[in-house]
């Protein structure tokens, strides 16, 4: 059964980013998550995982139950993930059952998406839709970013060893941001931070030269060896 949603973008955004609604004492905040409304507290940004289901349960017809989420093998291999991840003690760090007011089954935020995820596959797409299309931007931003990068360097190498210097260049940056050189690094290795390091450190070179900061090839490759020799003990090729 489909229904509306805020973009992928907005939904992940809405659920993660809490940290700054967290006070001293504690407050219920009712926030939208496309047709339904999700309750969060501010003491520890947790939601309340029973309302959600209750919503779900009356707008599909179904009568899903919280045990069959929180019982399966999936489930409790994610949360076991999740207390070693975040460095948590123990499972009420991440999944609480209380009652009276304001009571039901309250959640991590993360493990609050895994949850929406299982009672609805619609949202579940979204999600993952927008978590590989974040990949494939900062992928294609690193390609956008390579040209401009060649054109200053371009400015600063004789027209004969430019091809064989960008070469040099391209490998080293490899080594730089992935530890390692190989031919598509950028597309073998889809880790975002490395893909947004590549594309920033690209950009940089760029406006280093086009600033005048470095005015040589052998300025470019003390600059580049000042700064990342520590870090990875590889000889540079340039």
């Amino acid at each position: 059964m489909a229904f509306a949603f805020l973009s992928p973008h907005e939904e992940v955004r809405n659920v993660l980013e809490r940290k700054d609604i967290i006070m001293k004492t504690n407050q219920i905040m009712i926030r939208p998550m496309g047709e339904f409304k999700v309750i969060q507290r501010t003491k520890d940004a947790f939601f309340n995982a029973t309302d959600l289901l209750k919503q779900w349960n009356g707008f599909s017809g179904q009568q899903k139950q919280m045990v069959h989420y929180t019982d399966n093998s999936s489930t409790e291999e994610f949360i076991k993930a999740l207390i070693s991840e975040e460095m948590f003690k123990e499972r009420n760090s991440v999944l609480i059952q209380s009652r009276g007011k304001n009571g039901g089954t309250w959640m991590h935020p993360l493990l609050f998406i895994d949850f929406a995820m299982w009672l609805n596959p619609t949202f579940k797409v979204k999600v993952l839709k927008f978590v590989y299309d974040e990949m494939i931007k900062f992928r294609n931003l690193a390609g956008d970013a390579y040209p401009s990068m060649c054109k200053a360097v371009s400015s600063i190498l004789p027209d004969d060893l430019f091809k064989q210097k960008v070469k040099d260049l391209a490998k080293s940056l490899n080594i730089i941001v992935y530890g390692k050189h190989e031919s598509e690094m950028r597309n073998k290795i889809g880790d975002e931070a490395k893909i947004r390091e590549l594309y920033e450190l690209e950009l940089q070179i760029a406006q280093w030269i086009d600033l005048g900061f470095i005015k040589d090839y052998n300025s470019l490759k003390s600059t580049l060896t000042k700064l990342y020799y520590r870090k990875y003990p590889n000889v540079l090729p340039i």
